[in-house]
């Protein structure tokens, strides 16, 4: 949890010396929805072949901004999303071929577990470029938590069952063992364009990266995995409209 608080602390940093600072101060509200694809795998320690298992991610987007500092325009973002994570695996044997049972030789063995979670990313935001008309692109970085939902299983694999040739990993615990921890949390961070168009609205494009800090199993010395955390790719499109705006013309 200590790596946790250090996240928060920057977050709070970050907002205290926004507010402390001379700029041009906005009180300005928006909120929308946002979608996207998110790509997801879990770091096990020891190591587990794994492809990145593909999802969707949606939910509800708020973000608060309060000053444009020279050129740098000041915010906080947070999101409530339902995102569809996970892993899966790469059973093959030595040469990189698909690895099948004994008595089915035309189906190569799979596996890939599937989660639902409700994730909470709060981040602080800088953008650069148009507030109101036209173009801006931005950064936003912050804390994110997770809360577990359910897991599903999509596999052919049989325990025990024999195979043609060994598979490349004897690492075979995770097949058969449900989410143990149901609170997740870690550091994401991204990028991305913003356009805005009076009256109707903003409309982001953004890349996100999600680092896990949490394990979804138990990483003591009398379990099995050292490490289960996870590493999580997002494409996303989000669509904001303004319920509070600044009154000041000169915002451009």
């Amino acid at each position: 949890m200590k790596r946790f608080y250090i996240i928060f602390s920057f977050l709070h940093f970050f907002i205290v010396t926004t507010v402390a600072q001379v700029g041009e101060y906005r009180t300005d509200f928006a909120i929308g929805v946002n979608g996207g694809y998110l790509l997801s795998k879990v770091g096990f320690t020891p190591d587990v072949p794994q492809k990145m298992l593909g999802g969707m991610t949606g939910g509800l987007t708020f973000r608060y901004t309060c000053e444009r500092y020279f050129k740098s325009v000041c915010a906080i973002v947070a999101e409530v999303n339902i995102s569809q994570v996970g892993w899966k695996e790469k059973i093959e044997d030595a040469h990189n071929e698909p690895v099948y049972y004994v008595d089915d030789p035309d189906h190569p063995l799979r596996y890939e577990r599937r989660m639902t979670y409700l994730q909470i990313p709060l981040m602080a935001r800088l953008g650069w470029g148009r507030e109101r008309k036209g173009f801006q692109g931005f950064f936003q970085i912050g804390p994110q938590i997770g809360i577990f939902m359910s897991e599903s299983t999509d596999t052919n694999i049989i325990p025990g069952a024999q195979t043609v040739t060994p598979r490349s990993s004897n690492i075979v615990a995770q097949e058969t063992m449900p989410v143990e921890k149901k609170f997740d949390y870690g550091i994401t961070g991204g990028a991305g364009i913003e356009f805005s168009v009076p009256r109707a609205g903003h409309f982001l494009l953004e890349g996100r990266y999600y680092y896990g800090l949490g394990n979804i199993y138990g990483n003591s010395k009398s379990d099995y995995f050292a490490k289960s955390n996870f590493g999580q790719i997002v494409i996303k499109m989000t669509y904001l409209f303004d319920i509070i705006k600044t009154k000041n013309d000169k915002i451009k």
